[in-house]
């Protein structure tokens, strides 16, 4: 016969004391969400993982791959911390975040050559010019131009192989932006990714195929894919440190963002992370193969981070052809399109 149980108060108030002890709140770990850009992506994991180590992995921060405008939809349902972008936050976007009630502050993290890449078996279409790139992807060319002759009459007789970010990417927004004169506005008939590597093995799986996408991407992969020069009326320029830096790499140089949610950033372990992020971008944003602005920079992004500065600089449009100096010049600016 089982002796029957005693209820035991001693026993269970030292099990309630050890489930509330400060060793134990401390291993239920902190989350910070992260969600949006592939282009952004290798950046603000960079810095997540080497934040999590500077904290023991007391903090979790999970980056997520949903493209820019995934990510805005989520950051403006209040359902993440942070939003990784390529481009600057649109219209529409910002009505979502007002009529959600979420304020954000705006801070640019780093410079990306926004690169076409073709095969290496590609020897004809190494330099192309915007108009060039504008008759392959705009609107009207979408079952129409299909063969590389119909670009330049002493290029093959062979059908061009497109692919490029999917429809929710700052990076398709940018590139149409820029190439074709309207963001959003291409042909629809290419391979789409929200994978960046699946566009590189695109390329690298056929002499024919043309792609875009961030310039990291293209660094990695250089043994796989080769760059093509972009002439925009001064010359054929190849994606560079030096031709991001000196603003000749033109209309594909772009700053990318980060946006974080003002009641996230009241939280202890956003505002660590932030501060942790802008104090060392400088470095884990060249080990990700991007392109750092100036250190004064990022001490301006802290400081407006840690005043709420909220809104954005660039009223909703993306900001294309605009190089480091004139970013920096706009973030120096005392008022921004707040609420």
């Amino acid at each position: 016969m089982s002796q029957p149980h005693h209820f035991n108060p001693l026993a269970i108030a030292i099990s309630l004391a050890i489930l509330t002890s400060p060793a134990s709140i401390a291993n239920a770990q902190t989350v910070i969400k992260i969600d949006g850009s592939s282009t952004v992506y290798p950046i603000t994991k960079a810095v997540a993982d080497n934040f999590q180590a500077a904290k023991k992995n007391a903090i979790n921060v999970t980056v997520g791959i949903s493209g820019s405008g995934g990510g805005f939809k989520k950051f403006c349902r209040g359902e993440i911390d942070i939003v990784n972008a390529s481009r600057p936050i649109l219209n529409s976007e910002m009505k979502d975040c007002k009529s959600a009630r979420v304020q954000y502050v705006e801070i640019p993290v780093a410079f990306d050559a926004l690169t076409v890449a073709i095969n290496p078996e590609n020897s004809w279409s190494t330099s192309m010019t915007i108009a060039q790139l504008k008759k392959i992807w705009e609107p009207a060319a979408q079952g129409k131009i299909t063969q590389w002759n119909q670009i330049n009459p002493a290029w093959p007789d062979e059908a061009i192989k497109l692919s490029g970010a999917d429809e929710d990417s700052g990076t398709y927004d940018y590139f149409t932006e820029a190439i074709v004169g309207k963001a959003k506005s291409s042909r629809h008939d290419f391979t789409e990714s929200d994978n960046d590597n699946v566009l590189v093995n695109h390329v690298a799986s056929n002499k024919n195929s043309l792609a875009f996408f961030g310039f990291a991407y293209y660094i990695e992969n250089q043994d796989k894919v080769t760059a093509v020069a972009i002439d925009s009326g001064k010359g054929a320029i190849l994606p560079s440190v030096e031709t991001v830096e000196n603003g000749s790499y033109q209309p594909l140089s772009r700053p990318v963002f980060i946006y974080v949610n003002i009641k996230a950033a009241e939280k202890p372990e956003v505002k660590a992370f932030v501060e942790f992020y802008m104090k060392n971008a400088l470095l884990l944003v060249k080990e990700v193969k991007f392109f750092p602005l100036p250190p004064r920079a990022y001490a301006t992004m802290l400081e407006h981070f840690n005043n709420k500065r909220v809104g954005s600089v660039f009223s909703g449009k993306p900001a294309v052809g605009l190089t480091i100096d004139e970013l920096i010049r706009r973030e120096d600016r005392l008022q921004y399109e707040n609420f």
